[in-house]
């Protein structure tokens, strides 16, 4: 069993990495992420998972997202893990469903912000921190599904761009009333939100892990969701993302992340060994993935959940 802080009995103590690696305490929460490509389209799904997740103790619920996924027979290998036949709910609109029924908080890990509109983007993700109350994390990415950026008439070959100018066009829509924004990309004049989101900006984090992206991470980013894991590259993906905030002027000595665990390691004393890495290695968050491991109903998902209270908690 890991060390159970009070009086939040599924948060874990950390140490956020200040200047200079030196450390600071703070603490780290623990969610789920909701396993949607096993779950498919069973709208008592959502709920269940979401309720059995809060009443564990669960702090939050992640989701990652794609609007659309191609049909391989036709299109042949699209370059990615998904296709047409893998289920993906749509986070935004299940998050404000869940946020009426539980208690959890929420965070996009990571949703394409590049292939949206922005200002309806901000709407929405407005929305969903109102109904939760302001715990709303929005993760956003660029993706690498050219099929939906051309579904949706977005520019592929510019969605870093696009992100970088997005982020920067979302923070001023949920901080200010009227918002004039002329950029390359997004041209707004005298606009502005009503009913303004809790959290004046919505935390804000980002996907990455080529060194581009990374950098871009220390540029714009309030958080980060590694592709790497402690002693496998997430201390040189900090190295790189400390760069990025160096050439930008940021401060990101307090940059948060989040850690993965996977149920499908399935060894208790090995989960809550990677729990303890992430812990040490400065993670603000944690989230729990219960799918690739042969579960093939709902309710096997939330018996792991079950099991992993246990041993997190």
């Amino acid at each position: 069993m890991l060390a159970v802080s009070r009086p939040e009995a599924n948060v874990l103590p950390v140490g956020l990495f200040g200047p200079r690696g030196t450390k600071q305490t703070a603490l780290m929460e623990i969610g789920a992420i909701f396993p949607q490509t096993e779950v498919g389209g069973d709208r008592g799904a959502v709920r269940a998972i979401g309720q059995a997740a809060d009443e564990l103790g669960y702090r939050h619920l992640a989701a990652y997202d794609h609007v659309l996924g191609g049909d391989t027979v036709v299109l042949g290998e699209l370059g990615g893990p998904y296709t047409i036949d893998d289920p993906f709910r749509e986070p935004l609109t299940m998050f404000a469903y869940l946020a009426g029924c539980t208690d959890l908080a929420f965070a996009t890990s990571i949703l394409i912000g590049p292939q949206r509109q922005t200002a309806l983007l901000a709407k929405q993700a407005a929305e969903v921190d109102l109904l939760c109350g302001g715990r709303f994390r929005l993760g956003l990415g660029i993706g690498w599904n050219r099929l939906e950026y051309e579904a949706l008439g977005v520019s592929f070959d510019d969605r870093g761009e696009i992100l970088e100018e997005q982020v920067a066009l979302l923070r001023s829509l949920w901080t200010q009333r009227s918002v004039t924004f002329d950029g390359r990309f997004h041209h707004l004049r005298a606009a502005g939100l009503a009913p303004l989101p809790i959290q004046r900006p919505i935390p804000i984090w980002v996907g990455a892990h080529a060194p581009a992206a990374l950098r871009r991470v220390g540029r714009i980013a309030d958080g980060w969701f590694p592709m790497v894991r402690p002693g496998g590259g997430l201390e040189q993906a900090l190295a790189t993302i400390r760069k990025g905030a160096a050439e930008a002027g940021r401060d990101v000595s307090r940059l948060q992340f989040e850690g993965r665990l996977e149920y499908a390691t399935g060894d208790h004393d090995k989960i809550a060994e990677h729990a303890r890495r992430w812990r040490e290695a400065g993670a603000s968050y944690l989230s729990l993935n219960t799918m690739h491991a042969g579960l093939t109903t709902v309710d096997d998902h939330i018996a792991a959940l079950a099991e992993m209270a246990e041993v997190l908690f």
